[in-house]
């Protein structure tokens, strides 16, 4: 019963940011809403601490194998973490651990992927994605305050200059 529930609510979400405006301003920075202050594991288990990701920006991008527009932008976040070395991309994956561990044997990305699980759509919404759409991407600074978000897959020409802006 709850996964049926779940896919319900995932249906939703996809159908919200397919038809929401893909890109908008930080009107309010949200901060990092305690999120620096958390934990979460990889796909293996292993669990990171987010403050380790403090002192540098961090491009954290929420997505779902089941997702299309999700797994269809992951080839573009990933050239530019290769072309930005010194900004952290991170993937939020609001899915299983085992459905990640399976995506990512036949789909690889540079950057590290964390299972947010289905509380990441809370999260989602306390970085200021009132509609819990996904894809989402949060841009925080070195100190951790959000400072850029899109909702909905991210277009390259219009997100490298943030990303750049970044990397200086």
């Amino acid at each position: 019963m709850k996964r049926r529930a779940f896919l319900r609510h995932a249906m939703l979400w996809a159908g919200a940011a397919c038809s929401a405006t893909p890109y908008w301003a930080l009107a309010d920075d949200f901060g990092s809403v305690g999120l620096f202050d958390r934990s979460f594991p990889d796909p293996e288990g292993a669990t990171h601490p987010m403050s380790g990701w403090l002192g540098k920006p961090v491009v954290m991008n929420f997505w779902a194998t089941w997702c299309p527009p999700c797994v269809k932008e992951m080839p573009d976040l990933d050239a530019l973490h290769k072309k930005y070395p010194t900004v952290q991309f991170l993937g939020m994956g609001v899915d299983t651990a085992s459905n990640i561990r399976s995506f990512i044997q036949k789909t690889r990305v540079s950057y590290p992927l964390l299972v947010v699980g289905h509380d990441g759509i809370r999260l989602m919404r306390d970085l200021g994605n009132q509609v819990g759409g996904l894809p989402f991407t949060v841009v925080f600074d070195a100190k951790g305050h959000a400072i850029h978000r899109v909702l909905g897959e991210i277009k390259p020409a219009e997100f490298e200059p943030v990303v750049r802006g970044l990397s200086v």
